[in-house]
C-alpha cells in the first residue's frame, strides 16, 4: 500500500520529500486508530488514502497563514517564455497537473492514473459520486486549457527529459493501479 500512498502523496504535494512526509504523517495516524477501523465496505487502502487527504488538507490549512518564497513564481517574472512552437513533453503534463486545484488535481489522479472506480474516489475524497464526475472532467478541461495556454511555469530544478517524464508517469499509473498496466 505504500507505494500507491506515495503516488497519491506526491500527486497532491508536487514534491518527493514533502509525500514521504505525507505518508509517514499517514501511516502513524492509521496506526494509532487502528482500533477504528472496522472491515467492511471501505477496503483498508480505501481508508488510508482517506487519512492521508485529511492530514494533507490539515496541512494546507496551516499553510494558509505563513507566506513561502516560491522560487518558480519569481523565476516567472524574470525569464521570458519559452517559444510557443515547441513541442509539448510529458514533463509539462506533470508541471500543469500541479498548477490545478486541489480537488481536481487529486480526482483526476485516483480517477485517470489511478484507475479507480468513480464510487471509489468519491468515497476517498468525502463526496458524492456525482461531484467526482463532476472534477475529473472540470480537471480534464482545465488541464488541456493549460497546456494549450502555454502559461506553463519554468521549471529550474532538474527538468526531465521526455522519456524521463513518461516514465515518471507510468510509475506513478502502475504504482496507483497496484501494478496492473492501463488499457492501450
Amino acid at each position: 500500500m505504500l507505494p500507491h500512498l506515495r503516488a497519491f502523496g506526491r500527486s497532491l504535494t508536487g514534491n518527493a520529500d514533502l509525500a514521504d512526509d505525507l505518508v509517514q504523517e499517514t501511516m502513524l495516524k492509521a496506526w494509532k486508530a487502528r482500533a477504528s477501523y472496522i472491515p467492511g465496505p471501505a477496503s483498508m487502502k480505501s481508508w488510508a488514502f482517506v487519512i492521508l487527504r485529511n492530514c494533507f488538507l490539515s496541512q494546507m490549512r496551516r499553510k494558509k497563514f505563513t507566506a513561502e518564497y516560491d522560487e518558480l513564481a519569481a523565476e516567472r517574472l524574470l525569464v521570458a517564455p519559452d517559444d510557443q512552437a515547441d513541442s509539448l513533453h510529458l514533463a509539462d503534463v506533470q508541471r500543469a497537473l500541479l498548477m490545478l486545484p486541489v480537488d481536481q488535481r487529486e480526482a483526476l489522479i485516483l480517477i485517470g492514473a489511478g484507475q479507480l472506480s468513480y464510487e471509489e474516489g468519491a468515497e476517498i475524497c468525502g463526496c458524492a459520486v456525482g461531484t467526482m464526475k463532476s472534477r475529473v472532467s472540470r480537471a480534464r478541461s482545465a488541464l488541456q486549457t493549460i497546456l494549450e495556454g502555454g502559461e506553463m511555469p519554468l521549471r529550474s530544478d532538474d527538468p526531465l527529459t521526455p522519456n524521463d517524464a513518461f516514465a515518471t508517469i507510468m510509475g506513478d499509473v502502475d504504482k496507483l493501479s497496484g501494478g496492473v498496466s492501463p488499457p492501450d
